[in-house]
């Protein structure tokens, strides 16, 4: 998905005449905190509602003050992957998207970015969620898949966290199925760390049932 088929039709711009009053009130209405100025099709940067507030005056054109703004962009061929790089990193809720030569094109709001990215990360489709935890040599998805698939699933989507202060990484897969159970079974067989599930109930209750039972035999040898 690239950027440009995420541009929103309905965000509007700011021109260097326009107000702050009249920025905030379309950031009301649209449910942002930023927008874009623009300038003969040339991005000047974004001005955040924190910007307005801090102005001497909100009626006179934001072009009249002596602004430090933020001039974060995505080219138009640019993956979803580095709109939500930028989203996440400056906080921001959109991000103006230029062509190949730098001219201004639209901008891809938060909601229309979380819509889009919901269809790729399979968010909307049923299915269980697992959790494993492993050191990063550990880590095959190709081998994580044969499981999955060895238990007649699919994997429906992927990813993988990371954290500085530990040793370890998260992998996180969401299944096609519900019913974990024999998935989580294969993967304890093969000593994979299982560290949250997410799905049917019922079918998890008796899988730590097994579990208990078996431990129960264990100790009683």
């Amino acid at each position: 998905m690239q950027a440009k088929n995420l541009i929103s039709d309905i965000i509007p711009y700011l021109r260097v005449s326009d107000s702050g009053e009249k920025a905030l009130t379309w950031m009301e209405i649209f449910r942002i905190s930023h927008l874009p100025i623009v300038d003969n099709n040339e991005l000047l940067g974004i001005i955040s509602d924190t910007d307005i507030y801090d102005l001497n005056s909100i009626k006179e054109p934001v072009i009249n003050h002596n602004l430090s703004l933020l001039k974060p962009y995505v080219i138009e061929n640019q993956h979803i992957y580095d709109v939500l790089n930028i989203v996440s990193n400056l906080k921001l809720t959109l991000v103006p998207v230029l062509s190949t030569e730098k001219k201004y094109l639209g901008s891809i709001s938060m909601f229309s970015l979380l819509h889009e990215f919901g269809k790729i990360s399979a968010i909307e489709q049923q299915g269980g969620i697992i959790v494993l935890e492993m050191l990063p040599h550990d880590y095959s998805l190709f081998d994580i898949a044969k499981i999955v698939e060895a238990n007649d699933a699919r994997i429906l989507s992927s990813y993988i966290k990371t954290d500085m202060n530990k040793s370890t990484i998260e992998v996180t897969i969401k299944v096609n199925k519900s019913d974990l159970s024999s998935i989580l079974r294969t993967f304890d067989r093969y000593n994979y760390n299982v560290k949250t599930i997410y799905g049917d109930d019922y079918q998890l209750d008796n899988l730590y049932h097994d579990r208990y039972e078996m431990f129960l035999n264990y100790i009683n040898l």
